[in-house]
């Protein structure tokens, strides 16, 4: 009888794992684009009649909706020809393009946009220079997305769809109740200022963005019986002051830019901010110790490939930059997910 005591074997498994990791990725990416999760709200299909549903070729069905199950993304009862396929219960509540918890319009983005140019990712860190757009265009994220509607509107619908939940647990988190009055800089559809003043009716709150996003705004806001309740305003943060406030905040904006105008946003929410005033900064904010929130880390090497100079940052990172312009106090309030609020008090 062997009596030896179990060593730990090393294996590559972890390696593989993450080697392959994009298999998954686009198989999740793909079902999203093509509509499967829409397609089985609520029911429960045959693979030949989602193949039918979806156009797609015979080759492929079985292979990609048990993929789809092996991943936890969908239901299966019975096997191949006898089969039915249902959605799993996150997919059914957060992929369903007719629900408004659907968070999938980053996975659109994530797969036209951010999925080809994280195939150049090792350029980026050879040359620090961006792979996204400009490359082709020579214009820069934004200018390229202001340029096509379709595309901004893609854009702002997929920050929304991952800021949501983390606007949400801001409200529950964060007591708004000494405050009167929030402008949203960068507001894009509104969401942050909607969520705001539903949780706090005593809140006047503005979203304010450049004047291609305000359309957008408008139509959100009013879907969600808020007009009146939220503003909206034009504003160019490069070139304009922000609106008086008591609540500055900024939802998935200082990440976008390098170091200087970092400071210079910091600076102008200061300014814009009474004494008492609180300063928020939604981001996904990496660990002061670098190792534990790899979304965070990983954001930041997206933000290479986006923009160059752009880079994600810690809650020491924030802490020292808007003390340096005269906040007196800072803390961290853990959202959703990866996510953090940043909050610097005048």
């Amino acid at each position: 009888m062997n009596t030896a005591p179990e060593t730990h074997q090393i294996t590559p498994s972890r390696i593989m794992e993450t080697a392959t990791a994009f298999f998954a990725s686009k198989t999740l990416l793909s079902a999203v684009n093509l509509g499967i999760f829409t397609a089985l709200s609520g029911k429960s299909l045959s693979g030949k009649e989602i193949q039918n549903a979806l156009k797609l070729h015979d080759r492929g069905v079985y292979d990609f909706l048990d993929a789809l199950v092996a991943l936890g993304f969908l239901n299966r009862e019975g096997l191949l020809d006898t089969a039915s396929y249902s959605n799993a219960t996150d997919t059914e509540l957060f992929l369903d393009k007719n629900k408004p918890s659907y968070i999938g319009g980053f996975v659109e983005m994530a797969n036209d946009r951010l999925y080809p140019f994280w195939g150049s990712l090792e350029e980026a860190l050879l040359t620090g220079k961006p792979q996204n757009e400009i490359k082709h265009t020579g214009r820069s994220m934004f200018e390229e997305l202001y340029a096509k509607p379709e595309r901004l509107k893609q854009f702002i619908d997929a920050m929304s769809g991952i800021s949501l939940g983390n606007f949400m647990a801001l409200t529950r988190k964060f007591d708004f109740s000494p405050y009167s009055t929030l402008c949203d800089v960068g507001g894009a559809a509104g969401i942050l200022s909607v969520e705001v003043a539903r949780q706090y009716p005593h809140m006047s709150c503005t979203s304010a963005d450049l004047p291609a996003v305000e359309p957008i705004a408008k139509e959100y806001i009013a879907t969600k019986g808020m007009n009146g309740r939220v503003k909206t305003a034009n504003v160019d943060f490069f070139t304009d002051e922000f609106p008086k406030a008591d609540v500055i905040t900024m939802g998935m904006i200082l990440h976008d830019w390098d170091l200087p105008n970092k400071k210079m946003l910091i600076q102008k929410a200061y300014n814009a901010l009474p004494e008492g005033g609180a300063f928020i900064a939604i981001e996904a904010l990496i660990d002061d110790d670098r190792r534990k929130n790899a979304f965070g880390l990983l954001m930041s090497l997206n933000m290479l490939i986006e923009f160059g100079v752009a880079f994600d940052f810690t809650g020491a990172d924030f802490e020292r930059w808007t003390k340096e312009v005269g906040f007196s106090r800072v803390e961290v309030i853990t959202l959703a997910g990866p996510s953090s609020a940043a909050i610097a008090y005048k």
